[in-house]
């Protein structure tokens, strides 16, 4: 079956009308695929997961890096995709609307703008420039006529900041700004996710559940809309390889083979 890109986008959009959904994120496309075959409604990328899969650290990819991976993702899957498009890959309000406007030619679905920096010595962006980054990028995705879902995040809990009301501050603008759902990583006890989602009600909010923790379910009643779970899945692949080849390179063994998914079931996985 082939979906068109508009249809994806207006499945995706219905998707944040009610309930909770999991975003489950693959970082290649077989992992994609895998994802789809497994019956998840939509998949985001992962800025870590694609990073790792290409020799490198997370944040240390570019623009046409990502572009063309967002292109390989959305064309090998009916799903909806949204991207995690970092930054914007630019600091001013005008080359991050440019930026955006590329993001939307791959076909995805929804996309993420963060406020972090990347510097130590500021890892936010000031909340004035941070909320003009949001505006630039609903008019851009205004602007194309597609339907894109703008994610406004705050990153202050991965920042070592941790103030919930500076975090909720910024997500209200970022909301207020045009941003259709709200995410702040980092987050995790009820009381937190509820304050978050009352502040930004009727908007849809994303939690990031990268760690042992609630259940979709416990996340759901808290009235979160959409869960999603990072590099958390690239991680737990590098972690079998890991320890995998770490095995076979100080004890010369191969008991953790025994662990590996069985080769025939991925050809018929990938077959379908």
């Amino acid at each position: 079956m082939s979906i068109s890109v508009a249809e994806k986008r207006a499945r995706f959009r219905r998707l944040h009308e009610s309930g909770c959904f999991v975003l489950p994120n693959p970082w290649d496309i077989g992992s994609a695929k895998m994802l789809q075959q497994l019956g998840f409604k939509a998949l985001a990328s992962t800025s870590a997961g694609f990073a790792w899969s290409i020799g490198r650290a997370d944040n240390k990819v570019t623009c046409d890096d990502v572009i063309a991976h967002l292109t390989e993702l959305c064309a090998a899957t009916d799903l909806p995709v949204n991207a995690d498009f970092e930054g914007g890959f630019a600091n001013e309000p005008d080359k991050v609307a440019a930026n955006v406007t590329r993001g939307i030619a791959t076909g995805v679905a929804g996309l993420s703008i963060e406020d972090s920096t990347g510097d130590k010595a500021q890892p936010l962006y000031d909340i004035k420039l941070a909320t003009e980054r949001i505006r630039a990028s609903r008019a851009a995705i205004d602007a194309s006529g597609s339907d894109v879902m703008l994610v406004g995040r705050c990153e202050s809990f991965f920042v070592g900041s941790g103030d919930l009301k500076d975090v909720v501050t910024r997500l209200v603008a970022y909301a207020e700004a045009g941003a259709d759902c709200l995410y702040a990583p980092g987050i995790r006890t009820k009381e937190q996710i509820t304050e978050v989602i009352k502040a930004v009600h009727p908007k849809p909010v994303n939690v990031l559940v990268g760690w042992p923790g609630p259940s979709v379910g416990e996340l759901a009643e808290l009235g979160v809309r959409r869960i999603s779970i990072g590099g958390a899945l690239a991680r737990v692949a590098w972690g079998g390889v890991m320890r995998a080849a770490k095995e076979i390179a100080e004890q010369g063994t191969f008991a953790a083979f025994a662990d590996g998914y069985p080769g025939g079931e991925l050809n018929k996985l990938f077959a379908e």
